[in-house]
């Protein structure tokens, strides 16, 4: 069954009938369910959150921990399934369109913000049409991830013998070695299934490049998924696994890239969110960190955009404060200051293309240029494994089979792959 039927079923025509404002006061007060609770990300949220209550809006934070945020969809689920949704939820990709299809979203609330802050021409198509339903806008994107990055302490690579980044899969291997021999982590990771399906995703852009990604893990094409480049992919990500951290089962990706930064562990495969810890740890791009794309992926863009949809709510000042948060979302401050806490680039065109000016490090100003390019070009390719590309459903079923083959020594990549084909067939 679609996922967008499942949902519908799940949530009952009552449901539907008898939305309220939960907690909403005559102040106006916006509840937010969101899964940003990493130290660095913590600090964007907050940036958002201090602009909206100087507003005079009361926020009600919803966090709930999980980077994957597979935890907060469960919230949201049974939230929506008790007619007491959020005022708003950082929801992503396809699964925007799932929400909005049951009719819980409110296109409406934001039709007169989007046409008088020209969403349409500030955005990429892309980027809208993400967030749109049916023509309507229906979410707020808050910006733009780069997936495919791979994080290096310099000063590790420096003891352990290497001169420079690894470019090509061999170059990454011989410099894991190196690592391991000096006494470093070669690759800190977490072991939970949406890292695991992080490695993945850019290992299949290394070895199949920008058309065969899009064919096996946005097209869903069978062939792809159980043809040669896709067995030489996952023979490939059983090698990248034997240098991940040993001790990195079931680990938060924040405490894999703490090792990074303190000097135990080289690298990390990470979206440009893991830049968010350096951050906050008061590191400098280009100089104690290093951010270049996973060995052979330069001329692909794995992108992941955090969005923010806003439901149906009865309190009129509830309604005011989610235009509130949708004019500050798309706004030049608030986008410089959350993309700098956050690690990604903001969503607004006129500022991608001149990230100097508005004083974004060496990291973002790459990821930016590339996005541009890659938008052009056909290399902008949206994430599997970070709700992009896929519905939630077929996405878990590239979890289970991923994170099964990592952790079995003797599974074959051949029969991973036709367990993938089988997984996703049976999850469509």
């Amino acid at each position: 069954m679609h996922s967008t039927l499942r949902l519908a079923a799940a949530i009952s025509l009552a449901s539907l009938c008898s939305l309220s404002a939960h907690a909403a006061d005559s102040k106006g007060s916006v509840e937010v369910v969101h899964w940003w609770t990493s130290g660095g990300e913590k600090a964007a949220v907050d940036v958002l959150k201090a602009q909206v209550e100087k507003d005079g809006f009361t926020w009600k934070d919803g966090a709930v921990a999980g980077g994957g945020g597979a935890t907060a969809m469960t919230v949201l689920k049974s939230r929506a399934v008790a007619g007491n949704p959020p005022a708003v939820a950082q929801i992503k990709g396809p699964d925007i369109q799932d929400w909005a299809a049951t009719g819980l979203l409110d296109a409406d609330v934001l039709k007169d913000v989007a046409k008088q802050e020209k969403w349409d021409s500030l955005l990429d198509k892309k980027v809208a049409d993400t967030v749109k339903y049916e023509g309507d806008y229906v979410a707020v994107p808050v910006n733009i991830h780069r997936i495919n990055w791979l994080w290096i302490n310099p000063k590790v690579f420096k003891k352990a013998g290497i001169a420079k980044a690894p470019t090509t899969l061999e170059e990454f291997y011989a410099a894991a070695d190196k690592l391991k021999a000096a006494g470093f982590i070669p690759l800190a990771h977490g072991g939970q299934p949406w890292q695991d399906s992080t490695v993945f995703e850019s290992v299949v852009l290394s070895v199949m490049g920008v058309d065969g990604y899009k064919k096996a893990l946005v097209d869903l094409d069978e062939k792809a998924l159980t043809g040669p480049e896709m067995v030489k992919a996952l023979t490939e990500l059983k090698k990248v696994a034997t240098y991940m951290d040993p001790d990195g089962k079931g680990q938060d990706w924040n405490l894999e890239a703490a090792k990074v930064i303190n000097g135990k562990a080289g690298m990390q495969i990470m979206g440009d969110w893991a830049k968010s810890e350096w951050t906050l740890a008061k590191k400098t791009a280009g100089k104690d960190y290093q951010c270049v794309p996973f060995p052979g992926t330069e001329k692909g863009f794995l992108y992941n955009i955090d969005s923010l949809v806003v439901f149906k709510q009865k309190d009129q000042g509830t309604a005011a404060g989610q235009q509130d948060i949708a004019r500050k979302v798309l706004g030049e401050d608030f986008q410089k200051v959350f993309s700098t806490n956050k690690g990604s680039i903001p969503v607004r065109n006129d500022m991608l293309a001149d990230m100097g000016k508005y004083g974004f490090d060496a990291c973002a100003q790459t990821a930016a240029k590339d996005f541009l390019a890659d938008a052009k070009n056909g290399g902008l390719q949206p994430s599997m494994a970070h709700n992009m590309a896929t519905t939630l459903a077929v996405q878990g079923a590239f979890f289970d089979v991923v994170t099964n083959y990592i952790n079995d020594p003797k599974a074959a990549p051949a029969d991973a792959a036709k367990k993938l084909a089988a997984a996703i067939n049976a999850a469509k």
